[in-house]
């Protein structure tokens, strides 16, 4: 009996809906619910999406094998965030998951859909979901404060209220990310300790 497959469905007429009421809460605390809140849920191609710049720039690679081949057995438990564009599908959560997925060349991906968010929402969300992962290397932590101040102008005091950490941890991150980028990418290459730039920095 010859398989039956269901008729491909055009980007304009993809049946788009509401998540925020039916979603696993926990899934929403891993990000910034009032800023995802009206967010569309969507299967998306994963060579539709466009990748820039992101808060993660250390990636495992081991890690991402053992990423990828759990995503083979169980899925993706938590879509990607994007934001529509235009066109296109920008990227705003998730590159990890997504690099895990091209490796086992999955095609499409469960995502949710942002629009018309400024750039100061895109990164409050994109901080808020690396904050919840043990493993952000603490420069891409500073440097995304860092990234943040620069795009709003924001105080420390601030960036303490928007992003949810201590003002001590903002004037630190604030230090760390100021320093020569030689400096940071050599304390990633040999994992030099936080406490070691900070007194750098003094």
């Amino acid at each position: 009996m010859a398989k039956e497959f269901a008729a491909r469905v055009s980007k304009k007429e993809r049946n788009f809906k509401d998540i925020t009421t039916s979603i696993d809460e926990r899934i929403l605390r891993m990000n910034d619910q009032k800023l995802l809140r009206g967010a569309q849920l969507a299967n998306i191609s994963l060579k539709d999406i466009v990748v820039r710049d992101q808060v993660r720039t250390k990636f495992n690679d081991d890690s991402l094998h053992e990423l990828a081949e759990n995503i083979k057995v169980n899925g993706l438990i938590q879509p990607l965030v994007l934001h529509r564009e235009g066109n296109k599908f920008v990227l705003i959560c998730g590159e990890r998951r997504f690099r895990a997925m091209n490796l086992i060349s999955l095609p499409e991906a469960p995502c949710f859909i942002l629009e018309n968010k400024t750039a100061e929402e895109l990164m409050a969300i994109q901080f808020s979901e690396n904050q919840a992962r043990e493993d952000l290397h603490y420069i891409d932590q500073a440097d995304s404060i860092y990234g943040y101040q620069k795009l709003t102008d924001a105080s420390e005091r601030k960036i303490t209220a928007a992003l949810g950490i201590s003002k001590s941890e903002v004037h630190r991150c604030l230090r760390i990310a100021k320093l020569p980028k030689q400096i940071k990418e050599a304390a990633k290459l040999f994992n030099t300790e936080k406490y070691v730039l900070l007194e750098w920095a003094e």
